[in-house]
């Protein structure tokens, strides 16, 4: 596997510095861009081993603490497995927060990471790849629609909710992508339900987006985590298999 050299960066956005992991190949040369959309749980250790392990194939990674605006990362204490079923205050702490990243936030700090990598000497030139886990998900489906001419693919794991009630809701606004989409839901997962599923991919067809939607049966919501009580060995690999397949085929090298 590719060495992969790593280090902390600061973003400038319209609201303040969002403090970032970036990470690449440590071969000097320059790579596609690839931005990665965390979970509710925060930038911490094992988000930036998934965001080494994609640099290591040949990418440029910037992983930005999205709740830059309470500080940098940590924002808060987590245990070293995570189990919000034992630890219900987690989440306490966290929603706040989460709702916080309004589509007016996002189309802000979005736009602010689309520029850093644009002009980062270590990214080539051209469209950019997109992953997001569990609660990024849904941002990167968002981003993805804001930002049409600058982001070639999105993925999405165990993500939602991608379909609510809401005029904001993430399947409303798929319209505008013109990335080609890869989603694999969690088999066991109440933010993604078959029924959620379906209407998803309904407006992907419908919207002419190039996307497969896969499940990943007995899996739950959070398996890509190797820090959460949610983590899937097998499941995890797959998408790392589908993932790298997907910025293969649509980012320039």
């Amino acid at each position: 596997m590719t060495h992969t050299r790593g280090m902390s960066v600061d973003v400038h956005t319209p609201d303040g510095v969002a403090d970032a992991y970036l990470t690449c190949p440590d071969d000097g040369a320059a790579h596609p861009g690839v931005l990665v959309i965390q979970d509710g749980f925060g930038l911490r250790p094992s988000l930036r081993a998934l965001a080494d392990r994609i640099a290591a194939h040949g990418y440029t990674v910037l992983l930005p603490n999205a709740y830059y605006r309470h500080g940098r990362a940590p924002v808060i204490e987590l245990p070293d497995l995570i189990d919000p079923v034992q630890r219900p205050e987690i989440f306490q702490q966290l929603f706040p927060m989460i709702r916080e990243l309004t589509p007016d936030v996002l189309r802000s700090d979005v736009g602010a990471y689309l520029a850093w990598l644009a002009a980062s000497p270590q990214v080539t030139e051209g469209k950019v790849g997109v992953t997001g886990y569990c609660m990024g998900a849904r941002l990167a489906v968002v981003s993805a629609a804001m930002f049409p001419d600058r982001i070639a693919a999105v993925a999405g794991f165990h993500g939602g909710p991608l379909v609510t009630d809401t005029p904001d809701s993430p399947h409303l606004t798929v319209g505008n992508i013109t990335a080609e989409l890869y989603f694999a839901h969690a088999g066991d997962d109440h933010h993604m339900t078959p029924e959620h599923i379906a209407q998803f991919d309904k407006a992907l067809d419908a919207a002419g987006v190039r996307h497969r939607t896969e499940v990943y049966e007995g899996a739950q919501h959070g398996y890509t985590q190797a820090d959460t009580a949610a983590y899937d060995s097998e499941a995890s690999e797959r998408h790392y298999r589908e993932l790298l397949a997907l910025f293969d085929r649509t980012l320039i090298r």
